[in-house]
């Protein structure tokens, strides 16, 4: 279960969110990962309710070591067998296996414009890019990926984050992000594909991670690096990056 979560360090790294510890396997995801920059200061006006601090540690703790443990050994030896545009390829597949997530969402929140971007990927890509795995889309036709899900829908309407949870093998979210992932889970294929058959819904997300992880390897190690407390460096780039995306200052080119 480790591989599904790996997104939310690698999205606010890598525009997923520093390797999805994540927004969900079941739902987005989108963690995470190529728009989101570290450098972005917290607003001054964002508060963070994180009353579950001692807990959320130890499972910020938990996460870390699954990730140097397994995923990063994993994704290491996966990288160097598959040529980097075959991943490529992979990666742009899965992010088009998600676009209802998108597409919905960009309804719900009357962005009928952008709704209709991303259907439009979704038939080129599915189409001319064979099963996604190109994106002709944005290459050739310059339609560039209009990011929502629910959790954003929510926070278009003015629902605020709730208290911070760093969630074991899903990592960093809040309370509305929470409740966003559960509904966009209804949106996922491979919600589906788990009910027919969980060991290949598995299989799916443990290639998805580990496919993209081996795209950003080292983003998360100089992450820490930097950071005096990563901890609250990831909860604070959380919250900003979530904060941007809700007020649309960066929700293009987002890849699950």
């Amino acid at each position: 279960m480790f591989l599904l979560g790996l997104s939310v360090h690698c999205k606010i790294l890598n525009n997923e969110v520093c390797f999805n510890l994540q927004k969900s396997a079941l739902a987005q995801d989108e963690i995470g990962l190529d728009d989101f920059d570290f450098d972005d200061e917290i607003m001054p006006e964002l508060t963070i309710s994180d009353p579950l601090e001692p807990i959320n540690r130890l499972f910020f703790h938990f996460n870390d070591k699954l990730y140097f443990w397994a995923l990063k050994p994993v994704s290491r030896v996966y990288g160097a067998v598959v040529p980097k545009p075959c991943r490529i390829s992979i990666r742009n597949f899965f992010h088009n296996l998600f676009a209802p997530i998108r597409i919905v969402n960009n309804v719900l929140q009357g962005k009928f414009t952008n709704a209709g971007v991303e259907f439009n990927r979704f038939l080129l890509n599915t189409t001319v890019g064979v099963a996604g795995l190109g994106d002709p889309a944005k290459n050739k036709f310059g339609l560039d990926i209009k990011d929502e899900d629910l959790g954003q829908t929510l926070g278009y309407y003015g629902i605020g984050n709730g208290i911070y949870f760093c969630w074991p093998i899903l990592g960093p979210s809040t309370a509305r992000d929470t409740l966003g992932l559960a509904g966009d889970s209804f949106l996922n294929p491979l919600t589906y594909l788990g009910q027919s058959d969980p060991d290949a819904q598995i299989a799916a997300y443990a290639v998805k991670y580990v496919n993209n992880t081996s795209l950003v390897i080292g983003d998360y190690e100089s992450f820490k690096e930097s950071s005096f407390d990563p901890y609250i460096s990831l909860r604070d780039a959380y919250i900003q990056h979530r904060h941007s995306k809700v007020n649309d200052k960066n929700n293009s080119d987002t890849v699950y």
